[in-house]
């Protein structure tokens, strides 16, 4: 059983994810006195999305009488009506029961679409799918093609996929915080074309050096730290991390023995693989989990694999039972340090082992939204009147139109609330002049004609919108398995507690969260972070689902998105009240008190997933699955960051970049990345 309070058992009886029931559920009882005293009752702002939708009984009774029916305003397209969905509550506002479950329906042969009823529209390009890799196959098409007319469909009720943005208010005060897509990482490694394209929508990196402020934290005392739920661990400790690892190890409720072996791994690790050279040891370790190392080489207590089980996960995916000890090592977990490997990368580490074991920048490059301020960046490219001109800081404070994103007129439209189910060549893929795409929408299908076709959904989703495709390439789309996960955005009324007990963030290795972590310390413009422990602020909470230890990775996604689809927002409020209550109560921490509202973000399709050892024993000299799933055919070309294998924004506009220039025959323009991970131009591995 998790730790923390019970939660719902979960069970998966194949890899398909599943939907969540139609039928509304049966009202929850009353509060247990736990209950009240964590503040379940209390009246906040609580809102919860799944991919995007708001989730809710009432958004997934709304769907309408046919079983893929959307709860959606209009017809074939139009101005969008209804909320503004950064700030929605309550209300249907992107992808679960409703948009879902028209994928869903399609894969399950409950849905077999016909041509639908045409709208009599014809566009030059057509891109299904409104995040950032489909928003930038957008503009680089305008760019390369002046005046084109273009349509970009999205299920959801919001631009840029999962780079989503929260709103709040409290005592007055506006938070933006960001519920998908984190930040811009490593901008040396950016390719010319994400550059060019970034510098062609107003974003500089380099101004963030002026927004993010690095002195907040060390100015105010704080560090990071480890809560240690009783649950997992016998008691309960909050402990700062501080200089002296046997300090504050000595602190946390591990055995004498784990507590001995954890400080020698930081501090003191020795070589455990002695008389081995330093490319036996690392050809040994690409191929032997973190897990397996802890245990079966450096032979430590198995309450300090439990210790780090989730302490990949961010990067990764993955727990220490699936990610490499080589990428373990990039990622900073110890033991590794005393076997004397060298400081190169190797080219057995992953794409984002390979990212952080050689990253020169600093981790500022962040939007207090994250990177939906990207996605509003392109989208006022594209369609000038959503959003008011301006710098950086205008993209955060700006209020998005949402009804001029669909106006007729403009010779871009972007029609949220539809998703494609059909995509075929009108005659010969090879000779065809036009493609013709049926969508969904406001319970009915839709057709349009275009002359091209941007394909910037997920590839599992690829082989159910044609019929086009030949048995192989559907085979390597099926391999790439999107990552399940849940970012939650607490709003505290103040971070007294973080100033008494010392703390910036902290982690609960065993618990249901992974960590909370106060946001980051972002100021532009008007905008303007938290300056005295009385402000309030937004704390964030993740969560990466997945299966039992050493359950093949692929299946462990498909057994978390389960879960994440299953999970009530209930459950999620209350391991988050019991999390924050547990780790900061010494510190005055009340959570019936000092919470004032909760977002949870669920993304059951999130990140893409990156090929890694041991689990891929073809990464990475191939042939990559990318390499073939992402081939174009006729007027159509494939994006997504899942062309790409690799869960970074800059990947997304790459990819987006490529599939344009691929429908126009352009060769010329600033380079764009075709291989996973940071630029092997830049990366001197271990070995060469």
């Amino acid at each position: 059983m998790p730790p923390g309070p019970p939660l719902p058992e979960v069970t998966m009886d194949s890899e398909r994810d599943s939907s969540p029931s139609p039928d509304a559920p049966a009202p929850e009882p009353g509060p247990t006195a736990d209950d009240r005293a964590l503040g379940m009752h209390r009246p906040i702002e609580r809102r919860d999305f799944l991919n995007g939708l708001a989730y809710t009984a009432a958004a997934v009774a709304a769907q309408g009488l046919m079983p893929w029916g959307r709860a959606h305003a209009g017809g074939a397209g139009g101005p969008a009506a209804g909320p503004y969905p950064p700030a929605t509550q309550g209300a249907v506002v992107g992808q679960t029961g409703a948009a879902s479950a028209v994928m869903h329906a399609l894969r399950d042969g409950t849905l077999t679409p016909g041509a639908g009823v045409s709208t009599g529209e014809t566009f030059d390009l057509v891109v299904v799918g409104a995040g950032i890799s489909g928003l930038s196959a957008a503009h680089e098409f305008g760019r390369l093609n002046p005046g084109a007319r273009v349509l970009i469909l999205d299920p959801l009720e919001d631009i840029g996929g999962h780079a989503s943005r929260n709103e709040f208010r409290v005592g007055g005060k506006i938070l933006i915080g960001y519920g998908g897509s984190q930040s811009l990482q490593t901008p040396s490694y950016f390719s010319p074309a994400v550059n060019a394209l970034l510098g062609s929508v107003g974003i500089e990196p380099r101004k963030f050096e002026g927004y993010y402020d690095g002195e907040w934290f060390d100015q105010r005392g704080l560090g990071s730290g480890v809560y240690f739920d009783p649950a997992v661990w016998g008691r309960a400790a909050t402990v700062l991390e501080t200089k002296e690892v046997a300090d504050w190890v000595s602190r946390t409720p591990l055995n004498t023995r784990a507590r001995r072996e954890l400080t020698e791994l930081i501090d003191a690790p020795r070589d455990y693989l002695p008389g081995r050279s330093a490319a036996q040891k690392r050809a040994l370790l690409a191929d032997t989990t973190y897990r397996d190392f802890l245990l079966k080489i450096a032979q430590v207590d198995p309450q300090i694999a439990t210790f780090y089980q989730d302490s990949t996960r961010e990067y990764f995916g993955s727990g220490i039972d699936q990610v490499g000890a080589l990428d373990a090592w990039a990622n900073g977990n110890p033991g590794l340090d005393g076997l004397e490997l060298g400081d190169a990368p190797d080219r057995a580490m992953s794409p984002s082992g390979r990212l952080i074991k050689t990253d020169p920048d600093e981790y500022i490059y962040h939007f207090p939204d994250g990177n939906a301020s990207v996605a509003r960046a392109l989208v006022r490219s594209l369609v000038p009147r959503s959003l008011p001109a301006g710098d950086m800081p205008a993209l955060v404070l700006g209020r998005l139109d949402y009804g001029q994103l669909d106006a007729s007129g403009h010779p871009i439209r972007i029609r949220l609330g539809s998703s494609a189910v059909r995509v075929r060549h009108l005659g010969d893929p090879a000779t065809a002049r036009s493609v013709e795409v049926t969508y969904a929408r406001g319970g009915g299908l839709h057709t349009v004609v275009a002359g091209h076709v941007v394909l910037a959904c997920w590839h599992r989703v690829i082989p159910y919108l044609t019929r086009e495709l030949p048995p192989a390439q559907v085979s390597a789309l099926q391999d790439q398995v999107k990552v399940p996960l849940v970012y939650a955005n607490v709003v505290i009324r103040t971070w007294r507690a973080f100033q008494k007990l010392g703390l910036s963030d902290f982690r609960a290795p065993g618990h249901f969260w992974i960590g909370a972590d106060i946001d980051f310390p972002v100021s532009m413009g008007a905008y303007q972070f938290a300056r005295t422990p009385d402000d309030p602020v937004i704390l964030h909470l993740r969560r990466i689902p997945g299966g039992p230890l050493g359950q093949d990775v692929r299946i462990q996604f498909n057994a978390g998105r389960a879960e994440l689809m299953r999970l009530s927002f209930t459950d999620y409020e209350r391991q988050t009240r019991a999390l924050l209550g547990g780790a900061l109560g010494a510190g005055g921490f009340d959570p019936a008190r000092d919470i004032a509202a909760i977002t949870v973000n669920r993304w059951a399709h999130g990140y893409a997933y990156e090929y890694m050892r041991p689990a891929d024993r073809f990464w990475p000299g191939g042939p990559l699955p990318i390499t073939l799933a992402r081939q174009g055919w006729g007027r159509v070309a494939i994006a997504n960051s899942d062309s790409g294998a690799y869960a970074y924004a800059h990947s997304a506009i790459d990819q987006g970049v490529r599939a344009a220039r691929e429908l126009l025959g352009v060769t010329a323009g600033p380079a764009y990345a075709d291989f996973p991970g940071p630029p092997q131009d830049k990366l001197k591995f271990f070995g060469s």
